[in-house]
């Protein structure tokens, strides 16, 4: 089954790809990710384009790229990513992969926008305890740094942070540790799926506002390629 990883960077999405991979029934065809013009970056996440580029060169497997503006309207983006849905099933795509845990707003969300066109989305992290995905994560030897935080739920010293069992002991008990409420995002660096670990240095941080509220919430920390 030819499939595409939906792909941030990050943990979950990392970690869903490489449980696809182990399964023979799938053969991983590119990663799908979102960017936004402009800031030449992950779109939420902030990592810079290069550095997902060395991801897609470690990992073997190649971008499928969207592009999108910045302030992105919602019609906007339904288009774009319709455009890149179509490119899928032109080159033969029949399933989608999500790393999704336990939102099931966000989980309708994806089924929703694959109803009827003829690709199958796949959860292969759903339903899995947030505390034991977490450890598995870190035993599996995978290598994660925090690149944004929400200062509502954590505190600044979170952000730069590697994600290792250090991190869980000083992970606040009433967050996610998986980040699914939006805590923080991640870019991983190294994992069992990696032809070879990516280097980096943790760059400025930058604080950008709540669009609904206008108040400073979100900490982003730049990684900087090394």
């Amino acid at each position: 089954m030819k499939t595409v990883i939906a792909f941030s960077g990050g943990k979950d999405s990392t970690l869903a790809l490489h449980k696809i991979q182990q399964d023979p029934a799938f053969e991983v065809d590119s990663l799908l990710v979102t960017l936004t013009e402009g800031f030449d970056r992950v779109s939420i996440h902030g990592v810079r384009y290069k550095m997902l580029k060395q991801q897609s060169e470690s990992l073997g497997i190649p971008l499928r790229e969207v592009w999108i503006p910045q302030d992105c309207p919602n019609e906007v983006y339904q288009e774009r990513m319709g455009n890149a849905v179509s490119g899928m099933l032109d080159d033969g795509i029949t399933h989608m992969v999500f790393g999704d845990i336990h939102l099931a707003d966000v989980r309708a969300y994806r089924e929703e926008m694959l109803e009827g066109t003829g690709i199958t989305p796949v959860f292969p992290l759903w339903g899995r305890e947030v505390g034991e995905l977490g450890r598995e994560f870190i035993n599996l030897g995978f290598k994660t740094v925090l690149t944004c935080i929400d200062l509502e739920q954590l505190d600044r010293s979170f952000a730069g942070r590697v994600y290792d069992k250090d991190f869980l002991q000083d992970y606040p008990e009433k967050c996610d540790v998986c980040g699914e409420n939006g805590e923080f995002h991640t870019f991983v660096f190294d994992g069992p799926n990696f032809g070879f670990p990516i280097g980096y240095e943790l760059g400025e941080e930058r604080v950008a506002p709540d669009v609904r509220t206008g108040r400073d919430r979100f900490l982003f920390r730049d990684v900087v390629p090394k």
